[in-house]
Order: C-alpha cells, then structure tokens, then sequence
C-alpha cells in the first residue's frame, strides 16, 4: 500500500476510536443527574430529590446509608436520608466559588451500600445580580495644560464587576460637559476600556477645574451602576509678572531690636499658578556687606528679621532693594523698594556692683551695723543715666546713701532673730529714669549666726512616771528630753538631777541620770509598803557660752505589786503560830457564831482582797466559814453522836495574779453547858484584860490618826492655793478595817481620778486596763477644779 492509503486507513481507525470513546462518555454522562439553582438562596432550599431521580427505594434510603461522600464543597448540601432530598446547607455566593468563570458547577459524590453504588451529581450556581459595578478609586484627577491639542486622548479607570454575563459591565455614561467627551475602545479581551477625548481648547484664566461623573451601568434589569468622579484641573503657563504689593515699603524699628525681630513682610504677587505664580525674594546686588549682617530676608515669604544689632548710633536709615521673581521659565521678575528707619531707646541698663560683703552676721547685732557697700553706674546719659536704688520689703535691713553720688551702705535696721529667720535674700533694685525704665537686680544672701539666746525646754513640765515596785536595780526606769532653738554647741544639751540635803523621803541618792541621753535609772528597787511617792527634778543644760538651764520636775508614782503574803493576826499560839482552841457548848444552835479568823495583808486593791476557805475540817456538816469575813458558825445542833474535839484548818488567800497564802488551824472543843460556862467566865476575865490593853492602844491610835488627818487637810488647803489646777497627782491612804484590812488610794492624772482599793471597791467602778487590777477609775460625779485631790478616812 501507498503511502496515502495507509494514510486514510490511519484516519479512519482514529475516527472510530474516538466515536467509541465517545459513545462511552454519553454513556457514564447519561447516568449523572444535574440541577441548577441560584446563589444566595436561602438556608435549607430545596435543590431536587436525587433518590428519586435516580430511581431508588426511599424505603431503602437509611439501611443503605444513602450519603454524600466527596467533594470539596459538599459542605454546601445535605442529603435527607428521609426523604431522598439534596437542599443546601450553608449560604452559597457565586463570586466567591467560582470567581471570574462564566460556568459555576459543584460535583457531588453520593454513594449508597448493599450493593454498593457511587451516583455523581452535579449542581449549577447561576448568577444573579448582586454586585454593583465599582471603580478601584471614588476619585480621580488630571491635570491638562491650558495650550493642549484637541482630540487629546486621556485613558479613565475601567470598571469592575464581580458578576458575569449580562450582570456585568456593559456601557459607560459621562456627564455633559462642552469641553470633554467619552469614548469606549476595545482592548481585545472582550472589555472596553473608557477614554476621555479633548473636543474644545480649555483656558485656564476662565475656569481652573472642570469636573464630571463617569458612571459604568450593568446589563440586568433593572440595571446597576457605579460612579467615578473625575476632576480636570487645567495646568496654567507662564504669562504674568509678579507685582509689588507696594510702590515703597516703609518702617520704622527701635535700636536693639531682639534678634528675630520681624522688620516687615514684603508681598509680591504673580496671577499665574504653580511654579509659574509662585514667588521668591533676593535682595538687590549692590546692597553693602553690612545691611546682610543685620537684616535677613526669607527667600520664600519675603519677610525681613533682624539678625544682628541695630545701632541707633552707627547708622539711622537703611534703603534697600528687593528682587521678587517667579519660576516660570524663562523667569520674570520686579524690583521692590524698602526703606527701614531706626529710632533711639535707652539701651543701657544700671550696673550694680558690691565692693564689699559680710554674707554672715551676729543675731545679737545692733541697729545700723553695715554689712554691704554699694556702687551704682550707668552708661547712658541724661535722665537715663539717673539712677534710683532700691531694696527688698520685710526684710530688716535698708539703704543710706553715702556722701559720694550713686554709692550706698546696706545696714540693719531692726533686731535679728536666727530662730525666726535664718536667712536673707535681699533684693537691691537699680533702676534709670529714661522712658521706658530699664532696671538691674543683685541679690545678697545673707547668713545670720547663733547665739545662745534660748534655754532648753521640757515638754510637758511636769512629768509624771508611774512605776511598778520591785523594780530591777541599775534598770533604766525614766528617760527625760529638752529641746533647744539654738543651733551647735548652744543646742547641745547634758542633764543632772538636783540633789538637795538627804532627808527620809528624799530618793535622788537612789537615782541616777545619763547627762548625754537623759535617761533614768534607779540604784534601788522600791517598796510600795515603804513608799507610795516622791518628786525630783532634772536639769537641763545648755553647751553654749554663756550656758541657759531649765528643769523640770518628775512626780513618781509608786505601783502596788503582790509580795506580801496574808498574816494571820487571829488565832495566834504563845510561841506566835496560827494556831487557837475554842470552846462551845454541845447545846447551841444552828448559826452560832464560834469564832472570827482575822487576818492581814499589806498590799492593797485585789493584792490585799483576802478570801478564806476551809482545807480541812472533820465534819463538814457541822460547821461553815464565811469566805469574805472569816466567820466560822454552826450549821446543826451537836447531838450525842458527836465527836468532842474538831479540827478545822483555814486557808487565807489573797486575790492577786499570783496569789500568795497562809492557813491557821482552829481547835473547837465541844463541852457539856456547865463546863462551858466556868471556861467561859476564865476567858471572859483573860478577854477583859487583853481589852483593855487594847482600848488603851485604840486610844493611842486614835489620837495619831487625827492629828495626821488635821496636818493633811493643812498641807492641802496650802498645796492647793500654791499650786496650779493641773498640778501633778496626790494621794492619801485610806484604811478600812472589818474581818480583813482595806487599802485605798486616791489620785489624779490628766483629766481622769484613779483609785487603788482592797475588798469593798465603790459601787460603778470600773478596772482600768493594764493596772493588774489594783487601779480603779472612779467615776468623777463630784468633779471640781481640775487638779482637785480627794482623801478619804474610815
């Protein structure tokens, strides 16, 4: 065969090839179902019924597991295995699936078991219209020069819309304008693109800016569209000369104007625009060196400052030449004339100078003692060279001028004090007579020194120190501090105590003070049963020449501790122990008081509040002990049953936080009626005369107690018209005796009455706090001048 021959038969084999190829797409095509539906249709839309579409059982749907089973976007639908139904699942936007194609095709795998089968579905999303067109910018400018061509071409935005087919971009629209017109030009790829044309010449000088809206419209219906708007701005050319805004400018300036000073403002102006009306500014070439290094002009504002001085003296008027010229090119330009006047001022300040200074002085100095001569100048002449001095208000010195013009001394005129005022800043104020004034400050720092002219204080005076006995002896009990105003060595302060002649109440021999801190302590440990007060005082003194003292005085209150221990003062033995014997007749009553244990404490408040109680007693049913008083009565009759002897052992205990004892036996003899009468007329004779021994040392008592009382309200009455109410604490002691004996002690401090009492306190008194129960605050219903002290005997 030839070659042509076995060239058609080639043909025809590929022929068929591809219509059994083709015959075979139709076939797998035939078996895909295809739905279209449009975007943005709402959530749960129905797209159609595969199940039946397809021809299966719905019956068969769920045990089949009819499903979707790929596709990248399977996301968007949902097979309802109910019912067979595709419908949509999520919200669908076209342009965001299938950007720039005309064809938006989703594929869809389904796939249902038993036997098992895969079914494609494809679903079509078309286009509707919901994009508008829009330009990339909302504005755009040109800028066109005022001599161009007609039928210039100037190529606009192109714009853009997201849909497709007839929802896209179709035409274009300008604005009428009778200098522009709109014309649409192919670029091959199915988009036109919008050229603005020049149809008739623009002239700046009429109009500066045209303006006009280009709107793009789509093909749907009813139709959107999209607007640009666009400006024109017509470019001028160089045509104008800058013109001065004067024939002569002309000012007048004071000598010594501040650098930086504005002269004027010259202001040339050129009706072209941009570089062609834009303006600068030269000074003329044939101005002398000088004019430069004391005027300068901005090149771009025209404006004239002063940079270097400007002497009255050295030159009066200054005439000057100033170019103004545009940048067009070829540049034109106009010379501008500037005359500047110079007027005289009195620039010459006062001098001040201090040809001698003493920057510290005494506080003790007297009236008139000079501490600065002053020396005053002035350059200027006439009455600006006239000078006035002035100095500071409030301060205690002044200004006397001396026999030589323009020289003056600075004195005090008043008396200094350093604690008040320390230091001066005086002020001197020279000041001319030209107009305006021209003045000169100087400032004099002036130190004033100490001298010992305060004694040391104490604050308060007097004190007041109360303190707990038993105290450690050699400890620091007190501690004592002055200040002093003045200042180093006159500031520095040792302390002493006054020590007198030693008497039996006078405790400074047992005290000791440190003379640099003050502080206090004592060489013996006091007893409050020995001493309840006393007072010293301390003296403070001061390092300076000559020394200032002052004292003060220290009222020292001496605290009650629990360190005595009850004593019996009944029963006691011959050979002095606590031990009696009673007896009582077997026929007594119920109630019969057999005997009193009395005893004793010497401290007082809760420290002396004695309790008594039974530790040991044969039978308790027979007899009974009053705790408070100490009495022991009969709680029965004595029947035959009865022992005759009974033993009872009393423990007396005070109330203080660590309470101290002592116990006393009592031997209660129980007789027949008879023998208690004989024993009882023995012991009433014994009792007689131990009573009488007693009455004898009652009276002597007695006595004693009185006439201390009437020296008390002596020492009183005169302590109270000698002192001030607020006169330190006083008390008196108060002896209260029934069973056991009561304490009671008086004072005040501040604005408050203490108490220390034993057993029987007064009724709505209150424990004060941190006194270990010994103090009491006494409600004060009676209260008269502060300071009033109250002493009470029983």
């Amino acid at each position: 065969m030839g070659d042509g021959e076995q060239r058609r038969i080639w043909e025809y084999w590929w022929v068929a090839l591809r219509f059994s190829l083709l015959l075979c797409f139709v076939e797998q095509v035939s078996a895909q179902i295809r739905y279209s539906i449009p975007e943005e249709v709402k959530e749960g839309s129905v797209v159609g019924n595969v199940a039946k579409d397809l021809g299966l059982a719905v019956s068969t749907l769920v045990e089949r597991r009819f499903r979707i089973v790929s596709g990248s976007n399977d996301a968007l639908f949902q097979i309802n295995q109910n019912n067979g139904v595709l419908y949509v699942h999520k919200n669908i936007d076209r342009e965001e699936l299938c950007d720039g194609t005309d064809a938006c095709l989703i594929n869809l795998k389904i796939a249902v078991e038993n036997p098992l089968e895969i079914h494609y579905v494809g679903v079509e999303i078309t286009d509707v219209n919901d994009h508008s067109p829009s330009f990339t910018e909302k504005d755009l400018h040109l800028e066109i020069a005022e001599n161009a061509l007609s039928d210039t071409r100037f190529e606009l935005q192109t714009a853009r819309d997201a849909d497709v087919g007839l929802n896209s971009v179709r035409m274009y629209v300008l604005s009428s304008n009778p200098h522009f017109e709109l014309e649409l030009i192919d670029n091959g790829d199915e988009d036109k693109v919008p050229f603005l044309i020049l149809r008739k010449g623009i002239d700046r000088e009429q109009n500066t800016n045209h303006a006009f809206i280009l709107t793009a419209i789509d093909g749907a219906n009813p139709p959107r569209s999209g607007t640009l708007n666009i400006t024109v701005t017509v470019v001028d050319v160089n045509d104008n000369r800058p013109v001065c805004g004067k024939d002569i400018y002309s000012v007048t300036i004071q000598e010594n104007a501040p650098i930086g000073t504005t002269v004027l403002n010259i202001n040339a102006t050129d009706t072209d625009e941009g570089q062609n009306g834009e303006v600068e500014y030269a000074l003329g070439r044939n101005i002398k060196r000088k004019v430069h290094d004391i005027f300068n002009l901005n090149s771009l504002t025209g404006e004239i400052r002063v940079i270097g001085p400007v002497d009255f003296e050295e030159n009066e008027v200054y005439k000057l030449t100033v170019q103004a010229f545009d940048k067009g090119q070829p540049p034109l330009s106009v010379d501008c004339r500037v005359v500047i006047k110079i007027t005289d001022v009195n620039d010459n300040k006062p001098e001040i100078e201090v040809t001698s200074l003493s920057n510290m002085i005494s506080e003790d100095s007297k009236s008139g003692t000079v501490i600065s001569l002053i020396s005053v100048t002035d350059t200027d002449s006439g009455n600006n060279g006239k000078v006035l001095l002035t100095i500071s208000e409030d301060v205690p010195f002044e200004l006397k001028p001396s026999f030589q013009d323009n020289v003056y001394s600075v004195v005090t005129k008043g008396r200094l004090d350093r604690e008040l005022v320390s230091h001066y800043d005086i002020t001197i104020t020279a000041t001319d007579c030209g107009q305006p004034p021209l003045s000169t400050f100087k400032t004099l720092s002036i130190q004033i020194s100490d001298v010992n002219d305060n004694s040391p204080e104490f604050s308060p005076n007097p004190l007041e120190l109360y303190l707990l006995e038993n105290n450690p002896r050699g400890a620091s009990i007190f501690s004592v501090s002055a200040t002093d105003k003045d200042l180093n060595e006159n500031a520095a302060i040792s302390y002493h105590i006054v020590r007198g002649e030693v008497t039996q109440n006078d405790m400074t021999s047992f005290l000791n003070i440190n003379s640099d801190d003050g502080y206090i302590s004592a060489l013996k440990s006091f007893d409050f049963e020995t001493i309840k007060t006393f007072q010293f005082q301390v003296v403070a003194t001061d390092s300076g020449i000559p020394s200032l003292s002052s004292n003060v005085t220290i009222n020292v209150f001496i605290l009650d501790q629990n360190d005595n221990a009850p004593v019996i003062l009944y029963p006691v033995s011959a050979n002095g122990s606590a031990e009696g014997v009673e007896e009582i007749p077997r026929n007594v009553n119920a109630g019969h008081l057999v005997t009193k244990v009395r005893a004793y404490d010497a401290d007082i408040g809760y420290n002396g509040w004695l309790l008594f109680s039974l530790q040991e007693v044969t039978d308790h049913s027979l007899f009974a002990l009053d705790r408070y008083t100490g009495q022991i009565r009969t709680l029965r009759s004595f029947t035959e049953t009865d022992e005759a002897e009974h033993k009872l052992v009393i423990l007396v205990k005070d109330n203080g936080n660590v309470s101290l004892s002592a116990t006393a036996t009592v031997i209660i003899n129980v007789v027949e009626p008879k023998e208690a009468f004989a024993a009882s007329d023995v012991k009433s004779a014994v009792k007689d005369e131990e009573e009488n021994s007693v009455t004898f040392y009652l009276i002597i008592t007695l006595g004693s107690v009185s006439a201390l009382f009437i020296i008390s309200i002596i020492v009183l009455i005169v302590m109270q018209c000698s002192k001030a109410p607020d006169d330190s604490s006083k008390y008196l002691q108060d002896v209260n005796y029934d069973g056991t004996l009561c304490h009671s002690i008086q004072y005040r401090s501040g604005d408050k009455r203490y108490m220390l009492v034993g057993p029987r306190m007064s009724i709505g008194s209150t424990i004060v706090p941190g006194s270990n129960g010994n103090t009491l605050v006494v409600p004060d219903h009676r209260r008269r001048a502060s300071g009033e002290v109250s002493a009470i005997y029983l």
